[in-house]
């Protein structure tokens, strides 16, 4: 009986170790182990991201880069910054859309990502840098837009990075980012649409506005001051 017991026990604590990787490095996304673990996992399934997200065409035209040209308008050459740009995703969608004429830069902490990325948009209007976001490499006032979509939960210190945000931006230049909204596990790492608007105004920011964009965030458009 003690035998069985113990056999139980050890089965119970087994499957414990494995919930908790499994929420650790996959739910989570390594949040809460750093972001030196944030960035190797994201080297390690960089191949396999696009296929997960299945981003599509008239929808990153339709929900991204069209209304991003219409909040800039009559702007048609703007500097872009795309904080976490991953595979490219925003530089991309910003190229397929025929008003923009513009340059972009995008960052990310993922070597991997900033790889394909390149690769896919292999153009002189595109140019991607490695550093986090929460020291961003340029001037003040520099950018007339900065970008930050669905990564702000998984940075070391998002308050920092929506600052670094505010410093690079040129006063009344536009930020679009993005609210989490689900994921109870993600304690302390998503903000409530009120929480999100104190902390973008203690940054500097205003005319801030929140619109449904998926089941798991809201799109968010602000002003620098």
């Amino acid at each position: 009986m003690n035998d069985w017991l113990a056999l139980i026990l050890l089965v119970l604590v087994g499957f414990g170790i494995v919930a908790l990787l499994y929420w650790l490095i996959i739910e989570t996304e390594g949040v809460y182990l750093g972001q030196r673990v944030v960035t190797l996992l994201y080297d390690y399934y960089a191949g396999r991201y696009e296929d997960v997200k299945r981003f599509r065409a008239n929808y990153e035209h339709q929900y991204l880069s069209q209304p991003l040209m219409q909040e800039i308008a009559p702007l048609q050459t703007p500097l872009v910054l795309d904080v976490a740009t991953g595979t490219g995703r925003l530089p991309w969608a910003l190229l397929q859309n025929g008003l923009f004429r513009g340059l972009v830069i995008g960052v990310d902490l993922s070597r991997h990502m900033l790889a394909i990325a390149d690769a896919k948009t292999d153009t002189e209007r595109v140019r991607f840098a490695r550093c986090p976001a929460e020291k961003l490499p340029f001037a003040d006032a520099s950018f007339d837009v900065v970008t930050c979509l669905e990564a702000l939960e998984f940075m070391s210190d998002p308050r920092k990075a929506l600052g670094e945000m505010a410093r690079v931006l040129k006063p009344n230049g536009v930020l679009l980012t993005t609210n989490r909204l689900t994921g109870h596990w993600l304690k302390g790492r998503k903000w409530t649409a009120g929480e999100c608007m104190v902390i973008l105004e203690s940054c500097g920011f205003t005319s801030i506005e929140f619109e449904r964009w998926q089941a798991d965030y809201d799109r968010v458009w602000a002003r620098r001051v």
